[in-house]
């Protein structure tokens, strides 16, 4: 079958399940092959080819609200909803997301990069079409990762309260919750699923509902299976929240899938359907795979599964060079301990956890209590570093504000992939952290320009009392073998490039300090460059000896400008009614779509190019 001729799923209900399970081997080969030219999350979509199918064989999209938690195993979804010959661009630039968007097709009808989000929209949208009197289903599809995090708890204890109609898909690929299995349960769920079942149920109801004695009747038999529902197939979690269970049910069964999901749709209030599935099925290598490597890739080989992108000799991540330096530190202080939300393999932290297995902490998708988790570690006089994503950071806001920062507690914060990261698009870019952080009293926040000032940023944090953020990029930073473990001034500045008759000075921080020296020293222009490491607190003398100089500021930065470093230096100024020629170059008030790095930069005028074009204005011999 053409995949690219697909419109949308409307032809699955004419297929037979032999016919399904040739196309969900189809839609395998595809995945595989886009996904090692572009990269994506390949792992979790080869895991629900059959999951999706079914879901778009018995339920009627956008009808019927299908969608998924966190949004990156929608691959499927967006392949039987027409968007198949759009794969060659996924990720990329003008091309389609790696997550669902409205903006691409009515069939997507939620959004999301942040786990956990799906049964809370799924109530809402369950509440509202009751209240508007309408007729569809909600199907929200959620991973056994998503389920345990905070919020997830939050809304099934609202929907076992409401008790309003929806299917909730709990997609359990066996990587974090226990499954539920057994002679006896696994009995239970096919009579339950049963059709005949299911209508002797409805008969029953129906019938017995005619008089007093029938209806009393029925109550008694019900009130029975509740119970025998209740000891026995509802004795997990779903049960406490007073939800229906039906499972578990094979994930790559069809039959088996179609029939569990059509007879949900005669139940009337809320109903978990628990099928297990196999993260990678299909794919030797994903299958393979224990610690999360092929969850999301990059381009590689099919056939040898390697790939195509390596960390050049000399060079490391920022991930693993502040993991390394944690390490190290922490080989020497025994009250230093590593907290990461579900990242232990993003945050590159494997090592750390291996060699102090008393002193590390996978926290699961539960940002916020992460946070505050640090908090009791922290006053309790321990050493807690937090190593967390920029943008999953943002979900902990709260706790860094009231639990940390108002008690000025010692923690460190690392924030991984800061600034634009590209592929992942508008949930996943790093780009507000500055400007979340920076209004909370007590905290220090930094980013080093190279690995050597991380090293040292990372053992200052360490050194002092306060909490301390510390960012870095995604990417690669060159490893210099002579670091030194100098403590830093906190809230100096460094300037390089520096000469009584410079026209111009250039603020900005991380790697972009060392690209913008070596171009104006490479051209001999006469240009300060000023590296700002520390956002807060700042280098009020540095300022106020640029603002004597009567040369225009540029700030230069490729996070929010809003409530960031220029935010920060034009207040300065201001406050203290410092004549001074101010220029801020930074994101403005918009979210930045997928692509990569360097075409985001371009499409934001904040390329290398644009910098310069905007310095050359100032400047009386340009280049």
């Amino acid at each position: 079958m053409d995949l690219t001729q697909i419109q949308n799923p409307a032809f699955l209900k004419d297929m037979s399940v032999s016919e399904m399970n040739e196309l969900a081997a189809e839609i395998r080969s595809f995945l595989i092959e886009n996904i090692s030219r572009t990269g994506g999350h390949l792992a979790s979509n080869l895991g629900v080819v059959e999951l999706t199918i079914a879901l778009h064989y018995v339920f009627d999209s956008p009808k019927d609200k299908i969608f998924f938690d966190v949004g990156h195993q929608c691959y499927v979804h967006k392949i039987l909803t027409g968007r198949a010959g759009d794969f060659s661009r996924l990720r990329q630039f003008g091309g389609i997301s790696g997550f669902q968007k409205r903006i691409e097709s009515e069939h997507d009808v939620w959004e999301a990069g942040h786990s956990s989000t799906s049964l809370s929209a799924a109530l809402g949208m369950a509440v509202a079409r009751d209240l508007r009197g309408q007729n569809f289903e909600v199907v929200p599809v959620i991973g056994d990762g998503a389920v345990g995090g905070g919020m997830s708890f939050e809304a099934l204890n609202q929907i076992g309260a409401e008790q309003r109609k929806m299917i909730i898909i709990f997609n359990d690929n066996n990587m974090s919750i226990s499954n539920n299995v057994g002679g006896m349960s696994k009995s239970l769920a096919r009579l339950r699923s049963a059709k005949s079942y299911n209508d002797l149920k409805t008969t029953m109801k129906h019938s017995l509902n005619r008089n007093e004695f029938g209806k009393v009747m029925y109550q008694g038999m019900k009130n029975i299976k509740d119970a025998v529902r209740d000891s026995v197939i509802e004795s997990g979690i779903f049960g406490e929240f007073n939800l229906d269970y039906m499972g578990p049910v094979d994930g790559h069964n069809l039959r088996d899938l179609i029939r569990v999901m059509t007879v949900a749709k005669e139940h009337d209030g809320p109903v978990i359907i628990h099928a297990i599935t196999q993260k990678g099925r299909g794919y030797s290598f994903c299958e393979k795979d224990r610690k999360g490597f092929w969850h999301g890739v990059g381009p590689f080989d099919v056939n040898t599964g390697r790939q195509l992108h390596e960390t050049p000799e000399g060079y490391a991540s920022w991930s693993a060079l502040i993991a390394d330096t944690l390490e190290e530190i922490a080989g020497k202080d025994q009250n230093v301990i590593a907290l990461t939300p579900a990242m232990i393999n993003g945050s590159a932290l494997n090592h750390f956890f291996a060699k102090y297995p008393d002193r590390s902490f996978d926290c699961g998708i539960a940002e916020e209590h992460t946070a505050t988790f640090a908090a009791g570690l922290a006053i309790s006089g321990m050493r807690p570093f937090i190593s967390v994503y920029s943008s999953f950071l943002q979900r902990a806001y709260d706790q860094i504000n009231h639990d940390i920062c108002r008690m000025d507690l010692p923690v460190v914060i690392g924030i991984d992939r800061a600034g634009l990261v590209g592929d992942d698009g508008d949930t996943h870019h790093g780009v507000f952290d500055i400007t979340i952080l920076k209004p909370l009293p007590n905290i220090i926040i930094g980013q080093p320009k190279d690995a050597r000032e991380a090293v040292r940023m990372m053992n200052t944090a360490f050194a002092q009392k306060h909490p301390f953020a510390i960012r870095y990029p995604r990417g690669e930073v060159r490893v210099n073998p002579e670091t030194s473990h100098e403590l830093l001034k906190i809230g100096s500045w460094t300037v390089f490039n520096d000469r009584p008759d410079n026209q111009a000075a250039v603020l900005t921080y991380g790697p972009d300090v060392d690209r913008i020296v070596h171009k104006c020293e490479v051209n001999n222009l006469p240009v300060t460059v000023v590296n700002c490491r520390f956002f807060k607190p700042i280098d009020s003398e540095c300022l106020e000896r640029l603002a004597e100089r009567n040369i225009p500021v540029i700030v230069y930065e490729t996070d929010m400008k809003e409530g960031g470093l220029s935010t920060s230096v034009a207040e300065y100024y201001c406050d203290r009614k410092i004549r001074a020629d101010v220029i801020r170059m930074g994101i403005g008030d918009h979210f930045v779509e997928h692509g990569s790095v360097s075409l985001l930069k371009r499409n934001e005028h904040l390329d290398m190019n644009s910098l310069f074009d905007v310095i050359n204005t100032f400047l009386v011999r340009t280049i």
